[in-house]
């Protein structure tokens, strides 16, 4: 897995749109594992990131949320929650497997990394916890360390 330190990959993915996403890194950048879209830990964190991001935006923090599940899956999760934020979709894993991730399950774990000037500089492991919260730490945190 990517660690602090570790310079940011090059990735891109289909958003819940069909649009081809690039991320570039040089802002700061949350980028979210989750296993599954419409599970409960997964909309719970997705509901709290959208819930935050007009924060995340006026920092001016790109989110991106990235799972296994195709695009179909993603624009109807996206439309049954409202979520407005890019979610990537990763049906192949290359995206995951650039960050180290594992997906040999057939989806990753639930992590986030915070990138900036084209490296990583945090990462959370949601894991291990409830996802109640996540988000608000994430953008607290980067908004304190790097806006």
């Amino acid at each position: 897995m990517l660690d602090v330190g570790d310079a940011a990959p090059e990735v891109s993915a289909q958003n819940q749109h069909g649009e081809t996403v690039t991320p570039g890194f040089e802002k700061p950048t949350v980028v979210y594992f989750y296993p599954k879209d419409f599970t409960g830990g997964c909309t719970i964190e997705a509901n709290e990131f959208e819930d935050a991001l007009p924060e995340f935006r006026d920092a001016d923090i790109d989110v991106y949320g990235v799972s296994m599940d195709d695009v179909e899956t993603h624009a109807d999760f996206a439309e049954e929650e409202g979520l407005s934020f890019d979610l990537l979709a990763d049906t192949d894993g290359e995206v995951a497997a650039a960050f180290g991730l594992d997906t040999s399950e057939g989806y990753t774990s639930r992590l986030t990394f915070v990138l900036y000037g084209g490296e990583v500089v945090a990462t959370y492991d949601p894991e291990l916890a409830d996802p109640s919260g996540h988000a608000r730490e994430v953008l607290e945190e980067t908004r304190e360390a790097y806006v």
